[in-house]
């Protein structure tokens, strides 16, 4: 990229979820104009975009009307069709590019990658058939965890295995498509890492966000991360030398585990702002929304600065209808919901970042408006 790409010019994004409602939502407020790929009329992003363009994305027409709109183009989901991404970079910048989001969509090759670029990966193997089993399990012992190497997310398409049985089993019920067995290890907690990164290689990187899960879905982030320095220190170099690894230009999520003997294990990695980054829109200087905004447009990331203790919890359909009188009472949070018209079990409807004067206060308050809810 010659020159920045500044307000007044048109970003594209592809899918309408809530990632592409708030990178949109914050490239209005920079002064930049946004258009939505997506196939569904009421998705959450179209309705704050300028423009939306109501297609599949495969769509040809659409790709090609998109292409001939923005300046830049990004996506808010990594399983957008690698075809769709080459189209739209023959015609305009594409970030992050069709290579990388590959590389974060498929578990070997971004566990690959991960190895090659100094991190730590539990130890895994490939599975395309039963004559794997045995290789895979002499590799990763038991017990393991199956994952299908795409399409699976928010504790999808995986299953804790104990025994060649099981592993069959498993193997089955995700439909024999290929997986890879990975060792389950002893974990002491999870964390990740949020970086953003232009075409320059210029890098901002956030501190690392404790999370926690329930049935496979993020609950909670806890930032600063209850973690030793050293250790965050070196998760924040880990994931800024992935990110120079694959030339990756945009805003890339690192989820990390630590085992109780105090390894850093790699666990996977996002080409998108992350849900364990919400706490940026109301923690940090810049959010990594504005952010992704900045670092498409060759502009040099904003300060990544935590401004104060924060915690961030998922809402989720399951709490439908909500107590929003007791939710709002405590004047130190912010809400924010994601626009979506039906409210089901396990969905992201939206979330909330309750801020304190440390982070153990800001946790209990957290807490306290969740259960009231």
């Amino acid at each position: 990229m010659s020159s920045p790409i500044l307000p007044g010019a048109t970003l594209g994004v592809l899918g309408g979820g809530q990632l592409g409602r708030m990178f949109c939502m914050s490239a209005r407020n920079m002064g930049y104009r946004t258009v939505v790929l997506d196939p569904d009329l009421k998705s959450p992003a179209a309705e704050v975009a300028d423009h939306h363009l109501q297609a599949s994305y495969t769509d040809s027409e659409a790709l090609a009307e998109m292409a001939s709109m923005c300046d830049v183009i990004t996506t808010e989901f990594e399983n957008v069709p690698a075809e769709s991404l080459k189209f739209l970079s023959s015609h305009k910048p594409v970030h992050p590019s069709a290579e990388a989001v590959a590389i974060a969509r498929h578990r070997i090759q971004e566990k690959d990658y991960a190895r090659d670029s100094g991190l730590n990966p539990a130890p895994y193997a490939v599975i395309r058939s039963e004559n794997d089993f045995d290789d895979a399990i002499a590799i990763t012992g038991l017990p393991g965890i199956i994952k299908t190497t795409t399409m699976g997310y928010d504790g999808k398409g995986q299953q804790v295995i104990n025994d060649k049985a099981q592993l069959e089993s498993a193997f089955n019920d995700l439909g024999r498509v290929e997986c890879v067995l990975e060792r389950k290890m002893d974990l002491a907690l999870e964390i990740s890492v949020l970086l953003a990164r232009n075409t320059q290689g210029e890098v901002a990187c956030y501190p690392p966000a404790e999370n926690e899960h329930v049935n496979g879905v993020l609950h909670k982030s806890i930032v600063p991360a209850r973690v030793d320095e050293a250790v965050a220190e070196k998760a924040r170099q880990q994931a800024i030398g992935l990110a120079d690894k694959i030339n990756y230009v945009g805003v890339l999520a690192v989820e990390f585990f630590i085992t109780t003997d105090n390894q850093l294990i790699f666990n996977e990695m996002a080409p998108r702002p992350h849900n364990s980054g919400h706490y940026t829109m109301d923690a940090a200087v810049v959010s990594q929304f504005e952010q992704q905004v900045r670092v498409i447009c060759g502009l040099t990331p904003g300060e990544a600065r935590l401004t104060s203790p924060v915690v961030m919890i998922n809402l989720l359909g399951d709490l439908w209808p909500v107590n929003w009188q007791a939710c709002l009472a405590d004047t130190a949070l912010k809400l924010h919901l994601y626009g979506k018209h039906e409210a089901r079990p396990g969905r992201k409807m939206g979330h909330f970042n309750l801020l304190s004067t440390d982070v153990d206060k800001a946790i209990s308050a957290a807490d306290k408006v969740f259960k009231s809810l």
